[in-house]
């Protein structure tokens, strides 16, 4: 059963990245525009994956937070400007790094090695060390933040029915 939950996440982030990289072309400005298009965007999808709701968690809870998500990924790529990195990196990188931040309940190397997997199907070829450098200079910092605290790496963290 953690087979099929663990495979079932998979698609699922994977039609989260896919919507989260429409939008770098066609963005929306509210939050049921979001929906809408991301509903109009599941009509092909895996049916299973969207009616469990992760792939819309991601998907908003990206979109949400897009601002503080670039602001870590720009603090650990260094020498590279957002506006200069490719969409398809940029974007997993913002999925990476959300779940790093707001999701306590996937292990940071669970979302590092998941971008990385990402990153092989969709991504340009040399890119893979790119991102796993920035994730993880940005899970160790979490890590280490955490810890100073005495809390959950996830710094963020909200309460989502899995």
């Amino acid at each position: 059963m953690t087979k099929k939950v663990g495979t079932s996440r998979r698609s699922e982030r994977e039609l989260a990245f896919q919507f989260l990289y429409g939008l770098a072309f066609t963005p929306v400005s509210s939050e049921g525009e979001l929906r809408e298009r991301f509903e109009q965007s599941a009509v092909t999808a895996d049916k299973a994956a969207v009616l469990s709701g992760f792939s819309w968690e991601l998907a908003l809870g990206v979109w949400k937070n897009v601002q503080r998500l670039d602001a870590v990924i720009a603090r650990f790529a260094r020498n590279w400007r957002l506006d200069r990195m490719g969409r398809i990196e940029l974007t997993l990188l913002r999925l990476a790094v959300y779940e790093l931040q707001y999701r306590a309940d996937i292990p940071p190397r669970v979302a590092i090695n998941e971008a990385l997997e990402l990153c092989g199907q969709f991504g340009e070829a040399g890119a893979r060390s790119f991102i796993n450098g920035i994730l993880d200079a940005a899970a160790k910092a979490l890590e280490q933040d955490a810890n100073v605290a005495g809390a959950s790496p996830a710094i963020h963290q909200t309460n989502h029915a899995d």
